[in-house]
């Protein structure tokens, strides 16, 4: 499914997966039928591989989002494409298939790195939501504020990760009444295409 079909917008999860947050929110999105994409880093990955699986057997999509999350902009170059390998290969390696996307740590993008994610076959995504789930504007009211401005196309960046400067417990405080409200507002989820 597209986000750029009528009424689909795409719902986006990144720095997962934790043991913790992520099957609650695998429960609240199977609860509403909800499909996701999320953006796995490779060094959690590599232990939390069933939730992996978990969550492409129950219909969301996978995507690489690098092997330890460090700022791309502080990485030298050979570091800086070896994030984007490990990350990828960490993800073939734990559900048997490739990441189709990639989403660079911090959302900032540099051309190595792009181009190391099309050697493994996969394309940038960005976001044009931020639930600003992190942070101290993360509290459920702010998300679910921003929540509210999504439409149609939307690409919605949250979070799964571990808490810090996520706040995981305030988007899963926000999220069950976004997403039962998407059908009356004409819009559905969708994973990325």
């Amino acid at each position: 499914m597209s986000a750029t079909l009528p009424g689909r917008l795409c719902l986006t999860f990144d720095d997962g997966p934790d043991p913790e947050w992520t099957p609650r929110l695998l429960d609240l999105l199977a609860e509403a039928g909800a499909p996701a994409t999320f953006f796995v880093i490779g060094r959690a990955t590599r232990a939390q591989a069933p939730l992996l699986r978990r969550a492409i057997a129950e219909g969301h999509a996978v995507g690489n989002h690098g092997w330890s999350h460090r700022h791309p902009w502080l990485l030298g170059r050979r570091a800086a494409c070896d994030e984007v390998i490990a990350g990828a290969r960490a993800i073939a390696d734990a559900t048997g298939r490739p990441a189709r996307h990639y989403r660079p740590a911090h959302g900032r993008v540099r051309r190595c790195m792009t181009e190391a994610a099309a050697g493994q076959g996969q394309a940038l995504q960005l976001w044009s939501l931020s639930a600003i789930d992190w942070g101290p504007l993360g509290s459920a009211a702010g998300i679910a504020r921003r929540l509210a401005r999504a439409g149609a196309g939307d690409v919605i960046l949250m979070h799964d990760g571990r808490p810090g400067p996520n706040r995981p417990a305030e988007l899963l405080r926000a999220l069950p009444g976004f997403l039962s409200g998407l059908r009356a507002r004409g819009l559905v989820a969708a994973t990325l295409p």
